[in-house]
């Protein structure tokens, strides 16, 4: 399966910093991954890509984002590893992946775009084929033509384009990103239920444009659990040690950097807190760090027991969370705000 990895901060990163040098950086995890293992696909290895975002606007290049994808294995690019090197940014999106939906071709590699915003998603819609027909009908012709792939993604990505007020705008308040992000996964829930779909869908999707980022951590279902997704926050993140060994470092209360990252990218456990199921995550253009509750037929609340026991047996079994019998608790801030669907 994919993973994906997500890099915000207040001054721009050398890329190498965040996809290359880390031992276990979301390139090494694509072959060597330590907390997810696909035992059907143990490797990422069908393509990867890259999205960033200059780090000075230039009113000629335009405000929409970078895209370098290829289909080779990621750790097997030497262009990749060049790029990397001479390139800054404050806003990164990196994929690597594994295919389940749609053929092996750079149109289905992620990150997505249009204008300026950018998409990736891990995980999978059930029964994709089922309702692809009953989702493409929803699209505007404009939206429609976007499409180049064939997969789940990136028609999650067109629908969630449809249902921005103007997805061609030049910038987007945060509010209305994760309200097309909301509105997205009710869509794919109804979808499902029309076409008899029980099996449920994991719905791992980020979303910025270039100011703000929307992701999720999402399944439907009120008894699993979603793929993993974490996020680490601090004032540096660096190596500390020969061999890519990183840390994320906090001097003070400054939020600089905030990574969110489908596997940790280093050993420190206390860099990384774990995203709870079904809930959204939003980097504000201030760097503020918001976990919202996404509240629909599938949330369970954290005063509810049941919360700390979800099956992590099918998300596992794709290799999207390493299996263990229940979740570490996680402290849900004092009365958080509720999204509902």
């Amino acid at each position: 399966m994919c993973r994906f990895v997500i890099y915000k901060g207040t001054s721009p990163v050398q890329l190498s910093h965040l996809l290359t040098r880390p031992c276990h950086s979301i390139i090494n995890q694509a072959f060597d991954s330590r907390l997810r293992l696909d035992h059907r696909r143990p490797i990422n290895g069908d393509g990867f890509g890259v999205g960033w975002y200059d780090s000075v606007h230039d009113e000629e290049l335009g405000s929409q984002p970078c895209i370098f994808t290829a289909v080779t294995p990621a750790w097997n690019n030497i262009n990749l590893i060049r790029l990397a090197e001479k390139i800054k940014s404050p806003l990164v999106f990196g994929h690597v992946r594994a295919t389940t939906t749609g053929s092996l071709s750079l149109d289905n590699c992620h990150p997505f775009a249009y204008g300026k915003l950018m998409f990736m998603h891990n995980g999978g819609i059930a029964g994709f084929h089922l309702i692809k027909r009953r989702l493409q009908a929803d699209l505007s012709d404009d939206v429609f033509n976007v499409v180049q792939g064939n997969t789940d993604s990136e028609c999650a990505f067109a629908l969630l384009l449809s249902k921005l007020p103007d997805p061609k705008a030049n910038s987007f308040a945060t509010r209305t990103l994760q309200q097309a992000m909301l509105d997205t996964i009710a869509a794919l829930n109804l979808y499902a239920e029309e076409a008899g779909i029980t099996e449920p869908s994991l719905m791992n999707f980020c979303v910025t444009d270039g100011e703000s980022v929307v992701a999720t951590r999402y399944i439907s279902s009120r008894h699993d659990e979603a793929a993993s997704l974490w996020f680490s926050s601090g004032t540096t993140f660096s190596e500390y040690a020969q061999g890519g060994h990183y840390r994320m470092a906090k001097a003070d209360k400054r939020e600089n950097i905030i990574m969110i990252a489908s596997e940790p990218l280093t050993f420190e456990k206390a860099d990384w807190m774990e995203i709870r199921t079904n809930n959204m995550v939003v980097i504000t253009p201030k760097m503020n760090l918001l976990q919202i509750p996404i509240v629909d037929k599938f949330y369970v609340s954290p005063s509810d027991p049941a919360s700390l026991n979800r099956d992590t047996d099918f998300a596992a079994a794709k290799g999207l969370l390493s299996p263990r019998k229940a979740l570490v608790p996680v402290q849900p801030r004092e009365n958080p705000t509720q999204l509902s669907i």
